[in-house]
């Protein structure tokens, strides 16, 4: 498996990685919301069973503690409570041990939990100072024995509506993810082209076939730019490739008749540039049809492309005090296509020339990296930053332009890694995978 492979296999895997099902966030939400309401309902009915009880106990200690004042007001006697397990104290020390201390330092509260699982109710009668009605009722108390099996039981109900709930929202995050999914397998992997027409009616109403509207109206767009620029492919190719046959062929002409101007510098500029231009055509019209050919790449010797290029560009560092360092390092292999190799090659070498003045410009490889380097003045930060976007060249022009722009869209088309510095001129670093 080659580097790109593996790359591509590396983000395969932080995708699944990073993705997270519909249908299983519905159920884990919707189990955690009735999870959350079950448990607050059921401490909500446990406070009350709570509540009732305690409030039926006391409502039975004041009708006794008014039936007892009713009783001494008559008599001028206290009588004995009716209920046996009330009692009547008549001083805060006489009350009963496990309760006396509390009572003393919290003296308005009425209800208190004793030793041995006794239970106590205080009612301080108000007509009567320092008289307390006091019922133990822990033989009365029905809640308090029974919380255990109460918070069993309501656990066991607390579970039964979680696996309904979870059954439930997997019905729902089914029903819920089914179009989104068929969605997603209609357009992921198709190529625009290849996408049926009105595929939105197929889903439902709702926010989904918005979605499905919204895709299939974008797709249709993207149709018909990639039919105009099939046509415009179609026409540039006719309209670029016939005058640079011409020129080639108007070369060859000229040498046949005039053999002994077979050197002559300008028809050599002339059949170079011709030559430049039908590579140069060809590698824009492979990237504008996205072709890839893996089946044309083979491993290239760097080398003499490298030589040959400073060759081609050679005049544009004419009467330039510029000298040319190519490292030995460059005697290497580059698994490529040689047509789009040398395209890149010329950019990068005939831009290096062509905005040094001064100076040196460096060719060399270090790691299957391709490296020019030169003592320009440099690449404004805001157009490397667009490298996809020409620079409008002019006379205070410091950018790569669109010598640049190819370079990187060579770089997208064949998997290679582009990076670019600002130092003392400009590097730019080609990683090839």
């Amino acid at each position: 498996m080659n580097k790109t492979n593996k790359d591509q296999t590396k983000k395969q895997k932080q995708h699944q990685i990073k993705f997270h099902s519909l249908s299983r966030t519905i159920v884990s939400q919707f189990c955690l919301f009735t999870l959350f309401i079950s448990t607050v309902y059921g401490m909500f009915c446990f406070l009350l069973m709570f509540q009732l009880e305690d409030e039926f106990i006391e409502q039975e200690v004041r009708q006794e503690a008014q039936h007892l004042q009713q009783a001494y007001d008559q008599n001028k006697i206290w009588p004995k409570p009716r209920a046996s397990y009330m009692q009547l104290y008549f001083s805060k020390n006489t009350l009963p041990v496990d309760i006396k201390a509390r009572y003393i330092s919290e003296p308005s509260r009425t209800e208190f939990s004793g030793d041995n699982g006794r239970h106590y109710h205080l009612l301080a009668l108000p007509k009567a100072a320092n008289t307390y009605l006091v019922a133990e009722v822990s033989e009365m108390l029905i809640v308090r024995p029974i919380t255990e099996g109460v918070l069993k039981m309501m656990l066991v109900f607390g579970l039964i509506l979680v696996l309904l709930a979870s059954f439930m929202a997997w019905k729902l995050g089914r029903r819920t993810a089914k179009p989104l999914k068929q969605l997603a397998d209609l357009v992921n992997g198709v190529a625009p082209e290849n996408i049926p027409d009105k595929f939105a009616e197929q889903f439902p109403n709702n926010e989904i076939g918005l979605l499905a509207q919204t895709l299939e109206s974008t797709m249709s767009r993207i149709n018909q730019s990639l039919r105009r620029e099939k046509c415009f492919t179609r026409d540039v190719s006719h309209e670029l490739r016939t005058p640079v046959a011409i020129i080639k062929n108007a070369v060859e002409v000229h040498r046949n008749l005039h053999p002994a101007d077979a050197n002559n510098p300008i028809i050599d500029r002339i059949s170079q540039a011709s030559t430049q231009m039908e590579q140069t055509v060809t590698t824009l019209l492979t990237l504008a049809r996205e072709e890839h050919a893996e089946a044309d790449k083979k491993h290239i010797k760097i080398l003499p492309l490298i030589e040959q290029s400073i060759i081609d560009q050679h005049h544009l560092i004419n009467n330039k005090p510029i000298k040319v360092e190519v490292n030995d390092n460059c005697n290497g292999e580059v698994y490529a296509q040689s047509g789009m190799l040398t395209v890149l090659l010329d950019n990068l070498i005939g831009n290096a020339f062509q905005y040094t003045q001064a100076g040196k410009v460096t060719i060399e490889m270090q790691d299957n990296t391709l490296i020019v380097a030169d003592t320009g003045p440099g690449i404004d930060l805001s157009i490397s930053g667009k490298i996809t976007e020409p620079a409008v060249k002019g006379s205070q022009s410091t950018g790569y332009g669109f010598g640049l722009s190819i370079v990187k869209r060579l770089c997208e088309h064949q998997h290679w890694s582009l990076a670019l510095s600002n130092e003392q001129g400009t590097k730019i670093s080609i990683t090839f995978q």
